[in-house]
């Protein structure tokens, strides 16, 4: 698949045969090389074909190979003029995200009390495919309903918190009675819980700061303590997804729609399915966000714990979503119109003054949060004018090896000697499986954050390096 630099960091796949528009994606001549090894040019071709996509099928910097989508996948469909909605554009695990919280520690003062805080962490955050730290399902349904504030309302966190989370912490629009049965019994003994795979949680340190005035709108500075917390929506998600993807299967011929690949499974979104989707979907995003809600509020009980205090000051940075369908109005060829714009491992990142941002932080930008690989640097991006992307950046460093590749690679425990010698604190919950997520199996995330700010996608605010890590 033959891609071609029309722009810094701006790589175009011309429209042909049935593409109803071009391929576009933003990478460095390496990324978009890495790119095409893996087939994901070919998914960005054929996510072109969706009816009512506008502009251009787009990939972020951290494109990969993913179901249906690519991983970095940005599509926008025209709601009024045959636009459809796919879950494959939005994945499995919906609403997954990465959650940021500030302190007022210094590395040393972590350092001081680096075992036991590690091991509060390791107690207190539960990850695997077990349960979570709400051993019941008894505020299941109101969290569908609401999301993080059912969480604040049931104990957990702050409201302040919910001030600095994407949508203040509540999709609306979300319909429970859409989530089966069988994707709540999924969830409702999970909420709290990190789940496996690349999720994780990772005591940082703020090591660079690129944009002063913007790190300090955030609440950063260097050498401070910084946790990020990375999961979403566990079983209940996949779940939905997978219901979902049944129902589009068997209802697109219905609509006269044809896909290049049955992994695009889509309707209209103004279809009963559509809509009964979107309300599956946000309910679905409503527990991701509780869940991460509920995660920070443990960790914020761990770290007091490890260092004897009563308590800790850790404010949120933010809490932002790489796995969503969501209607936005944005303006295409000169006038205004309501788009669902899929973002599957991309992130928004709307440049200042837009009103959906919180107030406090709205002059800056919104925080883009990109985490790395286990062991490498993380990154705060801020939005930008202009974007090109429909307000959208890359979401992480993104694979360049599949799980099954960094296994055969090295061991898990030679991958956790290898973190521990270079300072890094690690808490897995399986020592084998670590080396799925090492850090030779993705992108060099600096890389990825630098072809954001060539692109014109996001600009850099601080870099995060990593001083210890709890491993779903």
């Amino acid at each position: 698949m033959k891609a071609r630099q029309v722009a810094p960091g701006v790589w175009e796949i011309p429209r042909e045969g049935e593409m109803r528009v071009p391929g576009r994606v933003f990478a460095t001549e390496k990324l978009i090389e890495t790119a095409a090894r893996d087939k994901a040019l070919e998914q960005v071709v054929n996510v072109a074909h969706l009816p009512g996509i506008v502009v251009a099928s787009m990939a972020m910097p951290d494109i990969h190979w993913g179901y249906g989508f690519p991983i970095g996948g940005v599509a926008a469909t025209d709601v009024h003029d045959g636009g459809v909605i796919s879950p494959g554009g939005v994945g499995f695990d919906i609403c997954c995200g990465v959650r940021l919280l500030a302190s007022d520690l210094t590395v040393d003062d972590f350092l001081a009390g680096r075992e036991a805080i590690m091991d509060a962490l390791s107690r207190s955050i539960p990850r695997g495919t077990g349960e979570g730290a709400i051993a019941h399902g008894g505020i299941l349904e109101e969290v569908l309903k609401r999301g993080a504030r059912a969480a604040v309302e049931a104990g957990y966190g702050t409201e302040e918190d919910l001030e600095l989370c994407e949508e203040n912490g509540t999709s609306e629009g979300a319909e429970p009675g859409a989530v089966s049965d069988l994707a709540k019994e999924r969830g409702r003994r999970q909420l709290g819980s990190l789940g496996a795979g690349n999720h994780f949680l990772e005591v940082q340190a703020v090591d660079r700061v690129a944009d002063p005035d913007a790190a300090a709108g955030f609440g950063l500075a260097e050498g401070m303590v910084t946790v990020m917390i990375h999961c979403g929506s566990r079983g209940l998600g996949h779940q939905v997804c997978t219901d979902q993807l049944r129902v589009m299967e068997k209802v697109m011929a219905r609509y006269g729609i044809r896909v290049p690949d049955r992994q695009l499974a889509c309707v209209p979104v103004e279809s009963e399915e559509g809509r009964r989707y979107l309300g599956a979907l946000n309910a679905a995003a409503n527990f991701a966000w509780a869940n991460r809600h509920v995660l920070a509020d443990a960790t914020r009980r761990a770290f007091a714990e490890g260092l004897g205090r009563r308590e800790v000051n850790m404010p949120l940075v933010y809490d932002v979503a790489h796995n969503l369908a969501k209607l936005e109005r944005h303006v295409v060829d000169g006038r205004e119109r309501l788009l669902c714009v899929h973002r599957k491992g991309a992130t928004r990142a709307f440049g200042p003054g837009h009103p959906d941002l919180p107030e406090r932080i709205r002059r800056f930008g919104q925080p883009v949060l990109i985490p790395g690989s286990m062991g490498t640097a993380s990154w705060v991006l801020t939005g930008v004018e202009d974007n090109p992307a429909f307000g959208s950046a890359a979401h992480g460093a993104g694979r360049v090896m599949s799980r099954k590749q960094a296994l055969r690679t090295r061991q898990g425990r030679e991958v956790r000697a290898e973190l521990e010698i270079s300072g890094i604190a690690v808490r897995p919950q399986s020592t084998k499986l670590l080396s799925e997520e090492a850090p030779y199996a993705y992108k060099d995330v600096d890389e990825v954050v630098e072809a954001c700010e060539l692109a014109g996608l996001a600009r850099p605010v601080a870099r995060l390096r990593p001083l210890g890590v709890v491993k779903g």
